[in-house]
């Protein structure tokens, strides 16, 4: 057994056993520690996995509450930036109870426990779980910090961001707000974490479908992280892959690919080719393939994404479910509708179980699966999935937003189908005035589908070419 000779006058009087267990406790805990230093994120092995496993065995057992809690994580970094997130959520939830039992739970290192362990939750897709640590962060800290403090603005942006991925935008953006104010008066408008909050709330205003002021924000975060981080830095691939996929959505392809194969360059030069973020690039690149048409590459990158994110954060996690419903959608278009609907469904079942009934999630599956229906000639079981979805759209989203103009557009196409036209013309009218509301016009990619549609419902009930005229117009003023 390990033994310390020089250390036995000054300890003479503890007992012998006591003495020789934490002397190997710390010696096993500097051995192991070792086997973590300077870890490169893309080489993490499993004997570097059983290291950090036995070393926090041994430091439980050698270190007093604070200095477990500024080791772990200090130790457990890299593990967490590569997506080891399973890992080290148990550790975190055990120095948790260390913490609170040991030193109160008010004190600051709880909070900040809480708030890294919420992180942990929502990376991992279980959202539930993540906003009452969040919460008890944010309150311990606003308790015992003054108010402008950028720990303050870190759980806050934790916060906003776990809103905007359950669908509770109302709830995200005082939030965002209150970041602000924070950054105002403690940091340069060319901060790092200035830069980071800009990227959030840009993606909060482009889920809104406010794609303007989305782009606004992507553009200057992109020119601050750029400027600050360097060309080559990971968020700099975050933001790329953000303004990509906003020029998607706009119809902008020609603009979407350069900056997506760019983000995917410099994502597997810095994270490694299985890393979650190269999940959601490729996930996103494999979209715009989609709407380009080349459906072999589209499904190609779907299947690798399916395989990174199963690998990293498991089958039910929300982006595996994205992608099971892309896939779904590649299928659709491929006329395959019996695989199709296999994805579908399976993507209903884990959003539905994992983020609740009313995510705009689901009503985009469930819109989905109405069109599918549709497609098929089954018109009589795509009504309830239509109409399910756009009641949760427009309860969550507001009932001015683009998807919601989709979920009109895909109900009136029903309507129309079964030669209600009459049913069908109202809900064309209301979804082109929304596209028109958000300015995106021709560059919308369904703008052009709806206004075929609307121009076919109108001539279908009127059946007067002063109707089509009417219309015709309309089509040129957009094209001004």
């Amino acid at each position: 057994m390990f033994h310390a000779p020089a250390y036995e006058k000054k300890l003479a009087g503890l007992p012998r056993s006591r003495f020789e267990k934490k002397e190997v406790h710390n010696f096993m805990l500097d051995f192991y520690s070792n086997q973590l230093k300077d870890l490169d994120i893309k080489a993490i092995t499993q004997e570097n996995e059983n290291a950090l496993t036995e070393a926090f065995y041994h430091a439980k057992e050698s270190l007093e509450a604070e200095k477990l809690c500024e080791w772990f994580i200090s130790v457990s970094d890299p593990f967490y930036r590569a997506a080891f997130w399973q890992l080290i959520t148990p550790m975190y939830e055990e120095i948790l109870r260390i913490l609170e039992s040991e030193l109160g739970p008010q004190h600051p290192d709880v909070a900040t426990t809480l708030n890294n362990l919420a992180l942990l939750y929502k990376s991992t897709g279980e959202y539930e779980k993540a906003l009452p640590l969040f919460q008890m962060a944010l309150a311990i800290r606003e308790k015992i910090l003054d108010p402008q403090n950028p720990d303050i603005a870190s759980t806050l942006n934790g916060l906003a961001e776990l809103y905007r991925m359950m669908g509770r935008y109302d709830k995200a953006f005082p939030l965002y707000q209150k970041i602000f104010d924070i950054y105002e008066l403690m940091l340069s408008p060319q901060h790092p974490e200035v830069a980071m909050a800009l990227n959030d709330l840009a993606l909060l205003y482009f889920e809104m479908g406010h794609y303007d002021k989305a782009l606004s924000l992507y553009q200057r975060t992109l020119e601050i992280v750029e400027e600050v981080m360097g060309p080559q830095h990971q968020y700099v691939a975050t933001v790329l892959d953000n303004l990509a996929l906003l020029y998607s959505q706009m119809g902008c392809y020609d603009k979407a690919l350069p900056l997506y194969q760019r983000a995917l360059d410099i994502n597997e030069k810095v994270l490694g080719p299985q890393h979650p973020d190269i999940a959601t690039t490729l996930n996103n690149l494999a979209g715009l393939y989609h709407y380009m048409g080349e459906y072999e590459k589209s499904l190609q990158l779907y299947q690798r994404t399916l395989e990174i994110i199963e690998k990293s954060q498991g089958s039910q996690h929300p982006y595996f479910a994205t992608t099971l419903n892309n896939i779904g959608g590649l299928y659709a278009s491929m006329e395959n509708y019996e695989r199709s609907l296999q994805h579908y469904q399976r993507a209903l079942d884990i959003r539905e179980k994992v983020l609740g009934s009313q995510h705009p999630n689901v009503a985009t599956t469930l819109n989905n699966i109405g069109l599918l229906y549709n497609n098929a000639r089954h018109y009589e079981k795509s009504l309830p999935y239509y109409q399910r979805a756009l009641k949760i759209l427009e309860d969550s989203l507001g009932p001015e937003h683009p998807d919601v103009a989709v979920t009109l557009n895909n109900l009136a196409i029903f309507y129309t189908n079964i030669g209600k036209y009459e049913e069908a013309l109202p809900l064309f009218e209301r979804a082109v005035d929304i596209i028109d509301s958000t300015r995106l016009g021709l560059n919308y990619p369904y703008f052009l589908q709806l206004m075929s549609n609307l121009i076919l419902a109108s001539g279908n009930l009127v059946n007067k070419w002063s109707q089509y005229y009417s219309f015709y117009g309309i089509i040129y003023l957009y094209q001004e």
